[in-house]
């Protein structure tokens, strides 16, 4: 008998299975009709810090609909994404499709931590960016699979919101009303999300939704660089940053990079991290 998902996975799944098609439609910041006809949707922190990619081999781990790893393939990699989401993957190889990258991009379904029982080879970068691990229990585990798909002398980048970000209170109307409500540390049990002001996405705030309940994790920075080592490799770079892609409290200004930043009279700290480790080639 297979063993049963976990709870976490079939709550997240079926949130990620409904908001797939909305992300894909009308009305959503995922905008594709724009993304056919401007096919490339990273920042440039993931740009400066993963570098070139020309020719190289791709790993996107928890890819959604596809556009990062569709924009990585567009730079000249041969690329591989995964999700354990069959609607998204569908609208990634759409895509894939539309933009005559079929041939560079083909995309896996599983979950991440089973992808190695499913998809098979290495690669030269495993990337995965902004909003990944806070859905896993386990970030050890992570970096495993990570290092698991990593050829000698291949990188594993991680770029995704700072864990201090999510202590506060997300609906926070200013930079004064914030206030500490969720742990800093990695708990057991997941926070729970879920209630009539969970409905939609972030991508579709307006969106009628079902499935509204989320399991989630935050994972410590400390807990994040020790599971790299851990996995055996080496990193070589560790960046907060203070700015983000998304608005992760509403008081956020957009910058013309794309990038949402603190007010200027607001204190600093950090909204993002980005990490980056090797391994050993020989």
């Amino acid at each position: 008998m297979p063993d049963e998902a976990p709870d976490y996975l079939v709550v997240n799944r079926a949130w990620w299975d409904e908001r797939a098609p909305l992300h894909a439609g009308p009305g959503s910041t995922y905008d594709l009709d724009d993304f056919r006809r401007h096919p490339d949707r990273l920042h440039a922190i993931e740009l400066a810090e993963v570098g070139d990619v020309a020719g190289k081999r791709l790993l996107h781990l928890q890819c959604h609909i596809g556009t990062d790893t569709l924009s990585w393939a567009g730079r000249g990699a041969d690329v591989v994404g995964a999700d354990f989401s069959a609607p998204a993957l569908e609208v990634a190889r759409g895509l894939a499709r539309d933009l005559g990258l079929d041939d560079r991009a083909r995309f896996v379904g599983s979950d991440v931590y089973r992808l190695p029982e499913v998809l098979d080879g290495a690669f030269d970068v495993v990337f995965a960016s902004w909003g990944a691990i806070a859905w896993l229990p386990d970030v050890a585990r992570w970096f495993r699979v990570a290092a698991h798909f990593i050829a000698p002398g291949g990188i594993v980048y991680l770029a995704d919101g700072h864990p201090t970000t999510w202590i506060f209170d997300e609906y926070a109307a200013t930079p004064a009303d914030l206030r500490v409500t969720y742990p800093y540390f990695t708990t057991d049990a997941p926070l729970v999300y879920v209630g009539p002001d969970e409905t939609g996405s972030y991508a579709v705030p307006d969106a009628a939704t079902a499935h509204n309940a989320t399991h989630e994790w935050v994972h410590p920075l400390g807990a994040i660089v020790q599971a790299a080592i851990d996995a055996g490799l080496v990193v070589e770079m560790l960046h907060e940053h203070q700015a983000v892609p998304w608005p992760v409290f509403p008081f956020l200004l957009r910058g013309d990079d794309g990038l949402y930043r603190m007010p200027d009279d607001a204190p600093s700290f950090p909204l993002a991290f980005s990490i980056r480790a090797r391994k050993p080639a020989g």
